[in-house]
């Protein structure tokens, strides 16, 4: 059996990404190929433990509270090209029609203007951008190619 391309579909700058498994819809995102991971937005990182096992709690874009009992950390250089120990999480994410697994970075982007920015590793070999557009919804390339 041949395996099949994936089809690979156009994204802007910015995108409304979703979360089904935390039950976060439509939060605006900054593609970032600058960025080799995704990180999104969260407050009152607690690590407690729980029948003997670690459990880390937190906080994302409202006053949910979530726990994982799987969960690793990584050290990750920030913006300011620091290294700082952040904690991983696996999840399912949502860009357009796409749901792909990804793992994310839980960080304090209080001060930032997006909650979300999506890096290079869940990008590559699904998406193309174009800086030009923002909010595409993920627009079938190979469409978008044969109207032109």
């Amino acid at each position: 059996m041949l395996a099949t391309k994936p089809k690979i579909k156009l994204i802007g700058r910015r995108e409304f990404v979703s979360f089904p498994l935390l039950n976060i819809h439509k939060v605006e995102a900054k593609i970032d190929t600058g960025a080799y991971t995704c990180s999104i937005h969260c407050r009152n990182i607690a690590l407690h433990t729980s029948n003997g096992k670690p459990l880390l709690t937190f906080q994302l874009l409202g006053d949910t509270v979530y726990s994982f009992d799987e969960f690793t950390r990584k050290k990750i250089k920030n913006s300011f090209g620091e290294m700082e120990e952040r904690y991983i999480i696996k999840t399912l994410i949502n860009i357009g029609r796409k749901k792909i697994k990804t793992t994310i970075s839980l960080s304090d982007r209080g001060n930032m203007r997006y909650p979300v920015l999506i890096g290079r590793r869940l990008l590559k070999g699904k998406f193309i951008i174009d800086v030009n557009l923002i909010y595409t919804n993920g627009l079938n390339l190979k469409t978008l190619l044969n109207n032109h």
